[in-house]
């Protein structure tokens, strides 16, 4: 009798997938009081195929149901298919760099100063109040890869992928703590905001490469939110008889992301003080960089960002600036020819308005002790979008030839706008050293893999000539990869003094 228990339970779980995966079964009065929220909210269309699906079907499709707020989604859905019309004061938006008291710049400031803030970020670290965040939701699809994007191998001659260049740093810049401050152990956890498709492939990848040589409990893998895809009409859409039609809600639903995973209660009890967000297509990012972390601890900001110095007046990127005297993200195409071009008077040699956003920032946790108060007021961002779905008066599949919907989402950058000028710092970093971001396939010339490989051989070039090491190059060969198990950022490389090394190379220990 066991025996048919159990294989009744294996084919069950071969079907159905894992008990664990299956949640608890609403009773009929739950079931009964969701159903009315839909149907007076006027998307009772979800329920439309309920009566005829399975047990666990049902368990489950209600449990997705029972994670929105059907009369939220209608808000969102009204303002996003009929957007108020820009009023006066928008139209006539008043642009201005940030005060100088809320910027420096890595190109020129006094030494004395970087100094000063790299010390005092390595004094957080050692005292563990550092923590980082890694956005990492994207998958690679446009690199020609199915895996998560962090998983990406852009063809170093370690083959290192983005993930684990980013856990060196972090595990250098432990040692680096551990050594200047004599403390016996530096933390930083790591915690890494996935989307829905790349959490499992995230998890197995770092369980498989045993965290890259951290500590298993100091990486912590979380999920963004969801939100439905929206017709045309207004209506939830769903993407079968069993499931609601989602999509992430963009990289600013870090923000209620933090709460709902736990990751804000986690870091209250390490003591977190400093966390540093970033995204994981940037290969060059220094996580948890000590000069940013003692930047935005002597200016005791809320937020602090990084920038680049824009290449030219018609780059592509969006500006961090001052709208109408509040800190803010101001996309290139919401800037009139004249704007882009103006020059800055004081510095006639470069733009006015040169602040590169490159999505790297540090937060202090009394603000996320306030997200509560404010995520409800970031607003939700508009991609029509072909999305397919399914017909729920006929049952058919629908595979549209022309955008049918809307995915909303939000932009972690969207808080800006709420924070007081006088709680907000940018600083301005050197864009060889510190981004080359990985967005499209390989071959493309620009932000792709091979430029991502080439930025990391050049700096490394770069420290080892610094340090007064000589690289040989020949014909097309250029570049040295420096393990940042060796050098977080071109430190303690005198080793190579005198030395030749002929490019391209890989440098992984001290004796290489």
């Amino acid at each position: 009798m066991a025996a048919i228990k159990e294989t009744v339970s294996q084919l069950i779980e071969k079907f159905q997938g894992p008990a664990e995966d299956v949640p608890r079964e609403p009773s009929a009065e739950e079931l009964q009081t969701l159903r009315k929220q839909y149907t007076d909210a006027g998307q009772g269309h979800v329920f439309a195929f309920f009566d005829e699906l399975s047990p666990v079907e049902k368990t489950r499709l209600f449990h997705q149901l029972a994670n929105f707020n059907p009369t939220r989604i209608n808000e969102l859905a009204t303002t996003a298919l009929n957007p108020p019309p820009t009023t006066a004061e928008e139209k006539a938006a008043s642009l201005e760099p940030l005060p100088d008291v809320a910027t420096a710049s890595i190109l020129d400031s006094d030494p004395a100063d970087l100094q000063k803030w790299y010390d005092e970020g390595l004094k957080q670290v050692s005292q563990n109040t550092v923590a980082v965040v890694l956005m990492a939701g994207g998958q690679g699809t446009r690199l020609g890869s199915s895996a998560p994007k962090g998983c990406f191998d852009i063809g170093l001659l370690s083959q290192k992928s983005l993930f684990q260049l980013q856990a060196e740093r972090i595990a250098k810049l432990q040692s680096l703590a551990q050594k200047t401050h004599g403390v016996a152990q530096s933390t930083i956890p790591w915690y890494i905001m996935t989307s829905g498709p790349t959490r499992k492939p995230t998890e197995e990848f770092f369980a498989k490469n045993n965290f890259f040589g951290l500590e298993k409990n100091n990486v912590f893998v979380f999920e963004q939110g969801v939100l439905p895809c929206i017709s045309n009409e207004g209506k939830i859409m769903m993407e079968s008889k069993t499931k609601v039609a989602v999509a992430p809600d963009g990289n600013g639903g870090i923000y209620e992301a933090l709460l709902t995973s736990g990751v804000r209660e986690d870091m209250r009890r390490r003591g977190i003080q400093h966390i540093h967000v970033y995204g994981v297509d940037n290969c060059l990012v220094k996580v948890a960089d000590p000069v940013f972390i003692g930047f935005a601890a002597s200016k005791d900001v809320d937020i602090a960002t990084k920038v680049v110095r824009k290449r030219n007046a018609t780059e592509s990127v969006g500006l961090i600036l001052q709208k109408n005297g509040k800190p803010d993200v101001v996309e290139y195409s919401e800037i009139d020819k004249e704007t882009a071009e103006a020059k800055d008077p004081k510095h006639p040699e470069l733009l006015k308005y040169r602040a590169a956003n490159i999505v790297n920032h540090c937060y202090s946790f009394r603000f996320l002790e306030s997200v509560e108060n404010w995520a409800h007021k970031l607003p939700h961002h508009v991609a029509r979008k072909k999305i397919a779905c399914l017909d729920t008066e006929t049952g058919d599949a629908v595979k549209p030839e022309k955008p049918n919907g809307v995915k909303l989402e939000q932009f972690v950058f969207d808080v800006f706008p709420l924070t007081p000028l006088e709680k907000f710092a940018c600083i301005e970093v050197l864009r060889e050293d510190e981004f080359s971001p990985l967005k499209n396939a390989r071959g493309t010339g620009q932000d792709d893999p091979d430029t991502s490989r080439a930025d990391i051989m050049k700096q490394g070039q770069r420290w080892v000539e610094k340090a007064g090491g000589v690289v040989v190059t020949e014909a097309d060969a250029f570049g040295v990869e420096v393990s940042p198990l060796i050098s977080y950022g071109g430190e303690n490389l005198e080793f190579l003094h005198g030395r030749e090394i002929k490019a391209p190379a890989v440098l992984e220990k001290e004796e290489e």
